[in-house]
């Protein structure tokens, strides 16, 4: 089955977007090839593009605020493991904590190294990162694999609370949701929302095997899923015939 999330509105896409980079990151850093280390540095780059934004740290912090205040309404709850609820406490607390003493933006520290904000000047120009255009770049990416991965290790340190925070918050999120199965028709599938209730993400998952591609909007109101699939000339055109999928609606 493929997973495909779509999200309902600009926090959630940033933070689907972080994910994605962190993810990435996540699979470089361990390898021990110098043009890995440098798609390293590029995914950690982007990450700080992406967190720039001036209110993205205070969000989590509302949102983690938020998710706490929802669970302990269950505190004392007979329905609920107290056990379990405390476990998942402890980890927004954990994450609440390490964000908020974190001075400034995210990744704020890393702006004030000069020989890191050297190579992110010219990283994005294609070619740019030549040995004679940065001889201390190409020097690094000399050194043995250990030794550039302790850099980056040092480096990525500065967004550890940030991506802590982000893994509460979205498997929160997703645990909110309840999947259920559904049938398109013709191709097209769409559900309205009920009023009164936000929902911040939506979760599909179909079979690979039916080659489908989803095509997700949505709104506050409605979602709208038309399935494509890709033609051998590498067009998207509408696939016509009914098909199952499972649907998870997130808030």
């Amino acid at each position: 089955m493929v997973l495909y999330e779509y999200p309902f509105n600009e926090s959630i896409r940033t933070m689907l977007r972080l994910e994605h980079l962190f993810d990435r990151l996540g699979q470089l850093m361990p390898r021990d090839a110098a043009v890995d280390h440098h798609f390293a540095l590029v995914t950690l780059f982007e990450i700080m593009d992406v967190s720039a934004r001036a209110d993205l740290k205070s969000d989590l912090l509302k949102e983690l605020e938020r998710h706490k205040a929802q669970l302990m309404a269950y505190r004392g709850s007979p329905q609920v493991s107290q056990a379990a609820l405390d476990q998942v406490i402890a980890r927004i607390d954990h994450a609440f904590d390490g964000l908020n003493h974190q001075a400034g933006k995210a990744a704020q520290s890393l702006s004030n190294n000069e020989w890191l904000m050297s190579v992110r000047s010219r990283i994005s120009i294609p070619g740019g990162t030549c040995e004679f255009d940065l001889p201390a770049y190409y020097a690094w990416q000399q050194k043995d694999g250990a030794q550039r991965r302790a850099d980056l290790n040092s480096w990525v340190a500065a967004l550890a609370p940030l991506a802590e925070a982000l893994q509460v918050l979205l498997q929160l999120l997703r645990d909110a949701g309840a999947p259920h199965k559904v049938m398109s028709t013709g191709g097209q599938y769409q559900q309205s929302l009920p009023q009164g209730r936000s929902y911040q993400l939506l979760r599909m998952r179909i079979d690979e095997t039916t080659g489908l591609i989803p095509e997700i909007t949505g709104h506050r109101l409605m979602v709208s899923i038309r399935l494509m699939r890709c033609e051998p000339d590498g067009r998207m055109r509408p696939a016509n015939e009914d098909s199952a999928f499972e649907l998870s609606l997130c808030s």
